[in-house]
């Protein structure tokens, strides 16, 4: 006979502070939709897990949206096996984030997660993020960019898509998506009194970014997972997925309700970041001087020579001293280049923007009178950009062995 299934919860998306049954310590929710042939596996391996390391005190709810290949179906009839498994099947609401919410509130746990059902998540790292929540932090997340991170195959595309919605992240909401190596990450656990009591409306189908924006978030831990490529199932992933993502960065912008980030800043980083940037400007100083100043080239031409001479040299010495801490976990020639060719995209954007201003300030504002003063302020405002961005896309990530 087949056991009951949970009934979904109504009304705001909001967790409830403490649950209505008996506790637990740690609830872990799997939503699915159309996920029939990993259920049974995913639900094996985490239940193996989860009873070394804290036998019977902990429940995997599997929310399902009412999927055609009947995956609440196939769930359900594997709780009499597992005991610590319950089943939600929403035939009246859709959508990955919100189904998280609603397994959260169904839930008995002091500590909530998530994971995907579709094996890319890889279950042994569930351990270390729930020590990570026990030892005090308020959320841990799995990161595709720290140590022990990456990703097993993906095209470039994928890649620079990926890239591309964290830079956006960094511009529009810094002071969220900045607390976290991969706000993209669907991997994690957060205690229920961080997030308790807050109304929650994510978009999309991440829900990291509301976790962050709504809750009360102290102390956060990250843990490196590969990203692993589906054993069976359909990817859903979509264009419709990043303009989700960017309006979900819009509404957290917009309504302004991020407190208590307590983020340490970088200052002896940025400190040595400083003094290789000052470096750099004299370098691009004196080669815009011999190029445009004694041998006559354009100033546009001469910047661009002076700028990638800077980059260069900025590089080797940001990779020696800055950074060397990570750099030593990221050793040999090929991680080095890969640094390299990072660090010289990410200034070259911000190159773009250095040319542009130079020529605003240098045609508009000083008149053509100050090209070296004009130089000076472009190259100011820019060191800002670069900095954040390196920081959090570049010595941050590792390489991964396969």
């Amino acid at each position: 006979m087949n056991q009951p299934l949970l009934t979904p919860p109504q009304g705001p998306l909001q967790v409830p502070t403490t649950s209505s049954a008996a506790e637990v310590t740690f609830s872990l929710i799997i939503p699915t939709y159309k996920e029939s042939g990993n259920v049974a596996k995913i639900v094996a391996q985490l239940t193996k897990l989860l009873d070394g390391f804290i036998f019977e005190d902990y429940e995997l709810i599997l929310v399902d949206d009412d999927s055609p290949d009947l995956t609440w179906k196939v769930a359900q009839d594997l709780m009499s096996e597992y005991p610590q498994l319950r089943v939600m099947r929403r035939q009246r609401e859709r959508g990955l984030s919100s189904a998280v919410i609603r397994g959260w509130q169904a839930a008995k746990g002091k500590i909530l997660g998530v994971i995907d059902a579709d094996l890319q998540h890889p279950p042994e790292v569930l351990l270390k993020l729930l020590q990570a929540t026990l030892d005090g932090a308020d959320l841990a997340v799995a990161s595709r960019h720290v140590e022990g991170g990456g990703v097993s195959d993906w095209s470039i595309v994928r890649r620079l898509l990926s890239r591309g919605a964290q830079v956006l992240g960094l511009i529009v909401c810094p002071a969220v998506v900045g607390r976290v190596s991969d706000p993209m990450s669907g991997y994690f656990m957060v205690r229920r009194s961080a997030i308790a009591g807050y109304t929650l409306n994510p978009v999309g189908y991440k829900i990291l970014l509301e976790v962050i924006g709504r809750g009360n978030i102290g102390d956060i831990a990250e843990v490196g997972y590969v990203f692993q490529e589906r054993e069976s199932g359909e990817s859903k992933v979509t264009w419709k997925q990043y303009f989700e993502y960017l309006g979900h960065l819009a509404r957290l912008r917009s309504r302004g309700r991020i407190a208590r980030l307590r983020q340490k800043f970088p200052t002896k980083r940025f400190f040595r970041y400083g003094l290789v940037g000052l470096s750099g400007v004299f370098v691009d100083m004196i080669i815009l001087y011999l190029l445009h100043g004694l041998l006559g080239w354009g100033l546009t031409t001469s910047k661009i020579i002076a700028a990638e001479a800077a980059i260069i040299s900025n590089f080797i010495w940001n990779d020696i001293w800055t950074f060397a801490d990570l750099v030593g976990k990221q050793r040999g020639r090929s991680n080095q280049l890969k640094r390299l060719l990072k660090f010289n995209t990410i200034c070259i954007l911000g190159l773009f923007f250095d040319v542009l201003l130079l020529n605003v300030l240098f045609n508009w504002v000083f008149d053509q009178n100050l090209p070296y003063l004009a130089n000076l302020i472009a190259i100011g405002l820019v060191a800002i950009w670069n900095f954040w961005l390196n920081l959090k896309l570049n010595w941050r990530v590792t390489a991964v062995t396969q």
